[in-house]
């Protein structure tokens, strides 16, 4: 499969993705080698953006570089998920405060949308996972804060490399919807303490399920 035309991006910039993909899907699992010469044969590539793609990849932590054993797909262990989810739960409690005190009305009626589609999801874990990230995403395009955004998204990048998802724990889905109309019911009184705790009380659960 050849790739070269396929995209008006750089053609690293879509190698990156492809590989996501599959790092995602666990195609390509937690501590795996990535066979680069195979790989590139597959995509009709050159080895050049193939390497660029990795060291993009590398930098969110989705590769780790071994000096003379190549590309691996990045292991994830419990210390690391715990750093991962501490930061992410100061990034996005200040990114949910924001929301409470000034978001505007479209804003937050977005929010509602979304989760008015989890709770339809919840029979479905990966469409409540999908629908899930959408709804903390869009908290943080609401801050229209970029390097706040970037941060999390690649937080977030290394959070997917683990086989031990929260959502996956017996009950955590219903527990999480509650978790998110707490603070769906902050934002809506514009209280931003109220949705900084919800947020950072959210992330201890999330952790806590994950095991």
């Amino acid at each position: 499969m050849s790739i070269a035309t396929l995209s008006p991006r750089a053609l690293y910039e879509e190698v990156a993705e492809l590989l996501r993909q599959r790092i995602f899907s666990d195609e390509l699992a937690p501590g795996s080698w990535i066979d680069e010469a195979k790989i590139a044969e597959e995509f009709g590539i050159s080895r050049t953006p193939l390497r660029e793609a990795l060291k993009v990849l590398a930098s969110e932590g989705l590769i780790t570089m071994k000096v003379r054993r190549g590309a691996w797909v990045t292991e994830v262990t419990h210390e690391d998920m715990k750093q991962v989810y501490h930061l992410l739960a100061l990034l996005e409690s200040d990114a949910a405060a924001w929301v409470a005190e000034f978001a505007s009305d479209l804003q937050r009626a977005e929010l509602h949308a979304l989760h008015a589609e989890l709770e339809q999801a919840t029979l479905d874990r990966k469409k409540f996972f999908g629908i899930n990230e959408q709804f903390h995403m869009r908290i943080l395009e609401a801050t229209s804060n970029k390097w706040l955004f970037q941060m999390v998204q690649d937080l977030r990048r290394v959070m997917k490399l683990s086989r031990h998802n929260s959502l996956l724990k017996s009950g955590r889905i219903a527990d999480s919807l509650a978790e998110h109309a707490s603070l769906m019911a902050a934002f809506d009184a514009r209280d931003a303490e109220a949705a900084r705790k919800a947020m950072q009380s959210h992330f201890a659960e999330g952790l806590n399920a994950a095991g």
